[in-house]
């Protein structure tokens, strides 16, 4: 069954640590069966605080998605993005 990694970002804090976050996840995207749904596109809040933007990727499985999200390259890329934004990351399992 797909499944959904769900990244919204709420505030930015270092614009360099974000390049830097987008260079070293680069090469990890395609990997472990993604697919990138939205990134970072027009979008309109309903409900809820306002957020700077959104990225939804489709995995096959939540397996598969939480394989890429502990492998080592994107555990190092990750600690870029840790310090360039407030985010929240769900995992969410498809219909």
């Amino acid at each position: 069954m797909s499944a959904y990694i769900v990244f919204t970002r709420d505030k930015t804090l270092d614009q360099v640590e974000l390049e830097t976050y987008a260079t070293q996840v680069k090469p990890t995207l395609g990997s472990f069966g993604m697919k990138s749904l939205a990134v970072y596109g027009k979008h309109e809040v309903f409900e809820g605080p306002a957020i700077e933007g959104m990225v939804i990727i489709e995995f096959p499985t939540m397996e598969d998605a939480t394989s890429w999200y502990k492998s080592p390259e994107y555990q190092a890329a990750r600690e870029h993005r840790f310090k360039g934004a407030e985010y929240r990351c769900v995992l969410v399992e498809g219909v």
